[in-house]
């Protein structure tokens, strides 16, 4: 099993590092990779069955089974890094039958943690920024004035009902010419909030909004905020954090506010 694993790394190896080899050449490599694959799926059932098909035996050997997908084809040369990376693991398996069972699971989980601390924070804020990209490219204002147009009907059905069970503006039904001066204040909200999602300046209200949250949660990460919660840091930023202001409340409402 060893000298198979060999094999299966210096297949894809093979492909990687040298030109592409001829059509049939490349063809019995394949078969050969998928033939190796073969014999290494049936092994680890039969691992599997000595520990009795204990869920434990996937959750230390998950990596193995990605090691059995046959990667030794002229079309994955052009997937590199997915190459790369399932090279690595059948190296891995190569380790685990050179040193002994175990090894490569041993060896991740003693750097694996160190490694995900070194990379956690580079990840986290280029996702944030691609995630802020992405939530650049909508207009805010435009549709939600799109929405309240398309949905105007079922609003001012709902708006006129809480009006009516409300203890206070329910005695307006006492007033004269009360359901057209309910429509009218209706009406009247409608088309200035409408008005007001429409003006250009909103769109930059709203630009404005999403770029210092950005820049505020880029700058919290980078100062490990999201992880620790440190008031110090936090001083640092512009203005205080969500998490902040919810713990303030919190106090305040568990000792009872001076303030009300």
């Amino acid at each position: 099993m060893f000298v198979l694993a060999i094999i299966s790394v210096g297949l894809p190896s093979y492909l990687l590092l040298s030109p592409a080899p001829p059509p049939h050449i490349a063809r019995w490599m394949f078969y050969a990779d998928c033939a190796i694959c073969g014999i290494f799926f049936l092994e680890f059932l039969w691992r599997w069955h000595k520990r009795r098909w204990r869920k434990k035996f996937l959750a230390r050997n998950w990596y193995e089974m990605l090691a059995m997908i046959p990667i030794a084809h002229v079309a994955m040369v052009p997937h590199r890094f997915t190459m790369v990376v399932l090279l690595l693991i059948r190296i891995g398996r190569a380790a685990d039958r050179a040193v002994g069972e175990q090894f490569t699971y041993r060896l991740v989980d003693t750097f694996s943690e160190p490694i995900v601390r070194a990379i956690k924070k580079p990840i986290t804020v280029a996702v944030l920024d691609e995630v802020v990209k992405v939530l650049e490219t909508g207009n805010y204002p435009e549709n939600l004035a799109k929405s309240l147009t398309e949905n105007q009907t079922e609003l001012r059905a709902i708006i006129s009902e809480k009006i009516a069970a409300d203890e206070q503006l329910g005695k307006l039904r006492h007033i004269p010419f009360h359901g057209e001066i309910v429509q009218a204040v209706i009406d009247t909200a409608f088309r200035v909030i409408l008005e007001v999602l429409a003006d250009p300046r909103i769109d930059d209200f709203f630009s404005s909004v999403v770029r210092d949250n950005r820049e505020q949660i880029r700058y919290a990460v980078v100062l490990g905020l999201n992880d620790v919660d440190s008031a110090e840091q936090e001083h640092e930023l512009r203005t205080r954090t969500q998490r902040s202001a919810a713990r303030e409340y919190d106090e305040l409402h568990r000792r009872g506010d001076p303030r009300r």
